[in-house]
């Protein structure tokens, strides 16, 4: 029981420890020393909780990486396994029995052949007998022995008929190989051939045999006896010389096949026989002589052939250098039958077998082991026997020859294991026999070879099968399970093996593993089950076909009756185990119709919706789903028995679980239910539920989620299709009357009121339409393809764009076509329309009618919908359709304001409107510092490369666009059981690269704090105007931030380009675009995970946050996440746009901006957890939060305001302060990391306020500049903050106020930039150096500080 769970648990998970300049203002490891900080005390009253020992223990051992997961590291593509890990043919498609034998035995007893001369004395025995024995008369002696020989034969294959051919003459030979091969037909013929009493065989490979009265020696050619056997057929060759046969036999085949293609080509119906698939077995070489040894057998190699044990045993006693008390006598009394594996006999029977089974597994290629030892019951026991005679043969002076030829395997060192099982019997018989006659009771001793060679496997288990090498006791494993014994154990590493992967699934089923562990489901041992659901997991996940025996043997049952709640499990993770019963029933039920009918049971649907509410197991919950999901695909009874179990509820409420993968599962069971055939009222209110109910998930956070829900609005739009047509119809004409009352409003400001007034009344005396599909889910659908056609992710956008122009070719050749052609092409006129020429408003957003498209051509192919005809996809399309799909503004309510914004402003954004904040205070007040700034555009911008997510094909749009879409989700979650579990990840294996890797980062690591944390207390006296080099972007830098370990110094241009710099190095290392649409910018670069391997994260104006790796190389970079943040946001080059914090430790971004609400995602769910009220009407600044707990943080207003919030209260309650000292737009508020964890914000009109959350005001306000206040930018550990100005300098301060000193950045000769604003300023997380850059200046100037005696900081 104990050797189950352990085999059986997961893989174990390590967690990577945080750094320690997370936890507080301490030197070092995280074990405190005393009173490193001498008197220091931490803002906001947490020193005594972030400096107690309990406290700091559980934030240094509990960290994670986020967005490392598999789902982000595949792009939650499945890998092409047909490439990778192909299945191998493991099954015997073609096997062969061999029906009918023919044994031939040329004694001619008493008669020595004439080219034969025998020593004195000589072998004699034949099949243990000995032809000159006295008691009985030739002919009887013949028929005695023609009788062994058949007996030896049947216990290799009781199913073979054999006949016996005792001294035959030419014609009955003839007669009897002709009659063999019509009794088997296209079935395998065994031929042996004894020729100890006639010539030897010639070199042209005759054979001998007599005439009808015995006087003469008549010679056989090969091509005669091939022509009465024809093929496949087996010889069995026992004679001196018989290597010529085997040398000359395909000469002689080749000739047949020769004649075959001459009959064929006169006459293609011609009747001919196959001479190929024919193998042989000789006794010796061509010019070699059989042993003479008295002492063995003179058919020594049919010895071999028939009884290895007993011809071992013999040869063991005669060779072996210990004295023992054994005659050979005494070998024939060796206790037991070779079929009772229990008895010495037969536990050498078996012990022979599994050797020799691993020696041809060890030395054959795999393609001659099926063939050899896999494909016929008669040619295996034949060949496994083989290898004896080979080692035996040779002992005395003779090769054996095969056709096909093998390796020679006489000195294997399995054969030493041969030699000890026999010894450990012979040690043994002397006590057997006399127990037997009536001495002593003895009892045997087994053998402890199968105990042992499981020990090598384990030990090569151990040592995690380096490079996919095969074990060398597979084979063993296998006849292991035959034995209750050593059962359970074998079994254990045999799923310990196939955890390895599908490679080791290929080899194990390769060696014949299957029929094994098909036969065990009817086993009732109740301590085999977690291991057998393990086993046949990681085979099923392999090799699908494995269907039709389940079916077969009824061996489904095994897995239902497992998946009952009642019934136990004997190991520790039951629920995981009810996991892979789950898969191994969708498995099953996969494209395999008679499967689902034989599952198909209210019990079933019952155990699997219990498990879909497990609370501790996703992977439960997750093929729960999907096992119902396969369950009900293309059958409609079971449709209606999930119906009757309210199954389609309960998995409607699994979209809301915060496994992205359950989330996935869901909607693919989901979309498995749709379509039954009968489409009734009461199906199409069903399906129309679930679709109500799903629909919100265009917004979810996940990728593979979002993907997921187009597949299920692919089959609902092809399932109400016509419905759909009438939903995209009315979109378009909606959207053409929307843009016709634009067009009018910018008429009206060219003309005369009196002029606009009689237009105004022109165009709006047509009272609007009511549309049929308004309010319906039809519409809402329609609505979320046509924003989720626009989705950050390009996989999510591209499936979105073939469903959406799918319906619009529909539409075009529908009775509807005409219209809607006519809407197009209105459209497309009205998107040429010039815009109005007016000042740069405050917040301009670009309308869908000043989107540039390219002309329509007079006829609009069929397969051309709405949004392939030359709109523009952007996030300003995407933010219009979003108020569609809410219900947005009519052109009634999208009026011109006095300030300028655009016809189509969001509503939410004209209410934000910094006039309406605050009606005393200077417009400019409430306006971001930049609003006014222009910036020079270079004459060339170089678009750079756009990093696609892993697994994504770019795809032309003319192809694939069938819908409904095809799934992958349940062929990637497959994967899961391909891959190895029970053990640890790569990079937490000790001593793998990776795991190497990693410990030289955290050493590295370690090294930085310890280097630059002294350092910290200097920095706040210190000057800091120490150049330390420039970078050329070659864009105009806007945000940049450090990495806290690694060089790297991240870049983001006023447009959509990252640059990663090396600054030591002044080399750039990677730059890819952000794929910003057109009007909007990027607002925020940030890193995650910084104590390993980093990744990349902006967010834009549009409200998209995206995730990048190996951001720092051109051929790696790819793109591990994408989703919209703030699902109500426009894109703007004004206001603040999107705003994201980041907390590492509890894996969460905070995100706000011009919306009224902060979002909390979860980074490990990938969904928005919480929604804070903003509790203003201005827009949010900047945010802050306390990086170690994480439960409290700050937002910055653009009225000036600060409101302190905790996480754990209701969202109604969660603010706890509210500070209105400053009384401009907040540039900047930031919470130190470590150091003494100030709280430091600045406004624009050049405050800085220190704050402490307890206080209801500022603990220190500091006047940084009279200009306006550009950057803030607050060192994460040093008491020091800088700020960049208006006048193109930037001042140092530490949190005293004692002001430091100012720099102003380099300025080229040409480039007249001194009175150009700084643009970004930001320090090292840990090194006393900052980087700025001004505006209109694409260089990033980079300083450090210096103490009092003028001596530079350590880089």
């Amino acid at each position: 029981m104990s050797q189950s769970t352990a085999v059986t648990t997961r893989r174990p998970t390590h967690q990577l420890l945080r750094a320690t300049t997370d936890f507080g203002p301490r030197n070092g490891s995280p074990t405190r020393t005393p009173r490193d900080e001498e008197n220091w005390e931490l803002r906001h009253g947490w020193e005594e909780q972030y400096n107690s020992e309990e406290y700091l223990t559980s934030q240094f051992s509990n960290f994670y990486m986020y967005y490392t997961d598999k789902r982000h590291e595949s792009g939650g593509k499945p890998k092409d396994e047909d490439h990778a890990n192909p299945p191998e043919e493991w099954r015997m498609r073609d096997r062969v029995k061999t029906v009918f034998a023919g044994l031939m035995l040329c004694l001619n007893i008493g008669v020595d052949p004439p080219d034969v001369v025998k020593t004195n004395p000589t072998a004699t025995l034949e099949c243990w007998i000995d032809p000159a024995s006295p008691s009985s008369a030739s002919t009887k002696v013949m028929e005695t022995i023609g009788k062994e020989l058949q007996k030896q034969y049947e216990t290799l294959s009781i199913r073979t008929r054999y006949k016996q051919f005792l001294d035959p003459s030419v014609e009955e030979t003839k007669r009897c190989c002709v009659n063999l091969r019509r009794n088997s037909r296209d079935e395998r013929v065994l031929f042996h051939y004894n020729g100890h009493g006639v010539p030897l065989p010639t070199s042209s490979g005759e054979i001998w045999y007599f005439n009808r009265n015995y006087t003469q020696y008549i010679p056989v050619s090969l091509y005669d006896l091939q022509a009465w056997l024809a093929g496949p057929s087996i010889y069995v060759l026992d004679a001196s010389h018989a290597g010529n046969v085997v040398q000359n036999f395909g000469r002689f085949v080749e000739k047949h096949e020769l004649e075959n293609k001459e009959a064929l080509e006169k006459d293609p119906s011609a009747a001919v026989q196959s001479y190929s698939d024919n193998i042989l077995l000789a006794a010796c070489g061509k010019s070699e002589t059989l042993p003479t040894n008295p002492d063995l057998p003179a058919d020594l190699f049919t010895c071999c052939l028939t009884t290895p044990v007993t011809i071992s045993l013999r040869c063991f006693v005669l060779n072996s250098q210990i004295p023992m008390d054994i005659t050979l006598k005494d070998l024939e009394k060796v206790p037991g039958r070779l079929q009772e594996r229990r008895t010495p006999l037969g536990e050498l029977n078996w012990i022979f077998t599994a050797i020799t089974d691993t020696i041809a597994w060890n030395s054959l290629s795999r393609k001659d082991f099926r063939k050899l030892f896999r494909q016929d019951l008669m040619v295996a026991a034949l060949f496994r026997n083989y290898l004896l005679a080979e080692r035996l043969m040779k002992a005395n002076n003779c090769h054996p020859e095969t056709q096909p030829e093998l390796p020679s395997t006489h000195n294997h060192p399995l054969w030493q294991s041969w030699d000890l099982a026999i010894e450990m019997v012979l040690t043994q018989l002397p006590a057997l026999i006399a127990s037997e006659k009536g001495g002593p009771h003895y009892e045997y001793q087994h053998s402890t070879f199968f105990a042992e060679q499981l020990t090598a496997f384990e030990v090569y288990l151990s040592q995690g099968a380096p490079e996919q090498k095969a074990p060398d006791q597979l084979p063993i494993v296998l006849q292991v399970l035959l034995s209750q014994v050593h059962r359970l154990r074998a079994l254990i590493l045999l799923s310990r093996f196939l955890d390895l992967g599908p490679w080791a699934v290929n080899l194990a089923l390769s060696i014949g593993i299957f029929p094994y562990v098909l036969k065990l489901l009817q086993s009732a041992a109740h301590e085999l089950k977690p291991v057998m659901i393990f086993i046949w997991a990681r085979i099923l996940a392999v090799d699908q076909s494995c269907q039709s025996d389940l079916l077969k043997d009824t061996g489904y049952k095994y897995f239902l009756t497992v998946l009952k709640p009642a019934v136990g499990i004997p190991v520790g993770n039951e629920t995981e185990h009810r996991a892979m019963s789950a898969f191994i029933i969708a498995m099953f039920c996969k494209d395999f119709h008679q499967g689902q009918v034989v599952s198909l049971s209210p019990e079933l649907f019952q155990a699997c919706l219990d498990y879909i509410g497990d609370p501790d197991n996703p992977l439960l919950r997750q093929w729960s789903c999907l096992c119902i999901s396969m369950l009900w695909q293309d059958f409609p009874e079971a449709k209606w028995a999930g119906i009757r179990a309210n199954a389609h509820q309960r998995l409607c409420q699994m979209v809301l679980d915060p496994v992205p993968e359950v989330r996935a599962s869901a909607l693919h069971a989901l979309t498995n239910f749709l379509g039954i055939p009968d489409l009734t009222e009461q199906v199409a209110q069903i399906e129309q539920a679930i679709a109500s109910t799903i629909v919100f998930l265009a917004s979810d956070g996940n990728s593979m989620v979002r993907t997921e829900l187009l597949v299920f609005f692919s089959h609902f739009v092809k399932r109400y299709e016509y419905k759909f047509l009438v939903a995209a119809y009315e979109e378009l004409d909606d959207e053409r009357n929307r843009l016709r009352s634009a067009a009018t409003e910018n008429d009206t400001n060219r003309t005369t009121a009196s002029h606009a007034a009689s237009n105004s009344a022109d165009s709006t005396s047509r009272p609007p339409r009511e549309q049929i599909s308004k309010h319906s889910i039809h519409a809402s659908i329609w609505k979320h393809v046509l924003i989720m056609s626009v989705d950050p992710h390009p996989e999510v956008a591209r499936n979105a764009i073939i469903i959406a122009d799918h319906v619009h070719a529909r539409l075009l050749a529908s009775p509807l076509g005409a219209h809607a052609r006519t809407a197009m092409e209105d459209l497309a006129q009205l998107g040429r329309r010039p815009a109005i020429s007016r000042q740069p408003s405050v917040n301009p957003l670009p309308r869908l009618a000043e989107i540039p498209v390219s002309p329509v051509a007079p006829n609009i192919k069929k397969n051309e919908g709405y949004l392939s005809i030359g709109i523009k996809r952007t996030a300003s399309v995407a933010a219009a359709l979003k108020n569609l799909a809410l219900g947005g503004s009519t052109s009634a309510e999208n009026t011109t304001s006095s300030h300028g914004s655009h016809p189509g402003l969001h509503p939410n954004q004209a209410q934000r409107h910094p006039i309406a904040v605050r009606a005393r205070v200077p417009d400019e007040w409430s306006r971001p510092p930049d609003a006014h700034d222009h910036t020079l555009r270079p004459t060339a911008y170089q678009q750079a490369k756009t990093p696609m997510p892993r697994g994504y094909k770019c795809t032309e749009m003319d192809e694939n666009k069938i819908i409904p879409l095809k799934s992958g989700f349940f062929d990637w979650s497959i994967e899961y059981f391909r891959e190895p579990q029970m053990k640890p990840n790569e990079p937490d294996e000790p001593g793998s690269d990776d795991y190497n890797s990693r410990l030289w980062r955290r050493n590295r690591n370690e090294k930085t704090l310890n280097t630059t944390q002294p350092l910290k207390g200097l920095a706040g006296t210190s000057r800091w105007d120490i150049p330390s080099g420039t970078v050329a972007n070659g864009t105009q830098p806007m945000k940049m931030s450090f990495h806290q370990f690694e060089d790297h110094l991240a870049i983001g241009d006023d447009r959509d380009t990252i640059c990663i710099w090396d600054w030591q190095q002044k080399t750039r290392l990677n730059r890819f675009s952000n794929g910003n649409p057109t009007g909007s910018k990027i607002n925020e670069i940030k890193f995650i995970n910084e104590d390993d391997q980093a990744l990349l994260v902006t967010g834009s104006s549009d409200g998209v946050i995206k995730i990048f790796r190996d951001y720092d190389s051109e051929e790696k970079v790819n793109l591990v996440s994408a989703f919209r943040g703030l699902n109500d946001l426009v894109p703007s080059n004004k206001n603040s746009g999107l705003v994201i914090d980041w907390q590492q430790g509890q894996g969460k971004f905070l995100v706000a901006g011009d919306v009224k609400a902060i979002r909390i995602w979860n980074a490990a769910t990938e969904i928005c957890t919480n929604e804070i009220p903003a509790r203003s009407g201005s827009c949010i600044t900047s945010l802050t939060s306390d990086q170690v707990a994480g439960n409290v943080f700050v937002a910055g207003y653009g009225d000036g305001a600060l409101r302190v919030f905790d996480q754990r209260e209701r969202p109604a309650t969660a603010m706890k302060q509210a500070w209105r000292s400053h009384k401009q737009w907040i540039t900047n508020v930031h919470m130190q990391r470590g150091g003494m964890r100030e709280l430091i914000s600045g406004s624009r009109n050049g405050e800085i306020k220190l704050w402490d959350i307890r206080m209801k005001e500022e603990v220190r306000t500091i006047k940084a500049t009279k200009d306006t206040l550009r950057t803030l930018s607050v060192h994460e550990h040093a008491p020091v903050f800088a700020t960049g100005s208006e006048r193109h300098s930037v001042h140092f301060f530490n949190v005293n106020g004692a002001f430091l000193n100012s720099i102003v950045p380099h300025s080229s000769f040409l480039q007249h930039t001194r009175s150009n604003p700084i643009a970004a300023t930001a320090f090292h997380p840990h090194r006393m150096m900052l980087a700025c850059s001004a505006l209109n200046d694409q260089h990033i100037h980079l300083f450090t500080c210096q103490d009092r005696r003028g001596v530079v900081q350590e880089l």
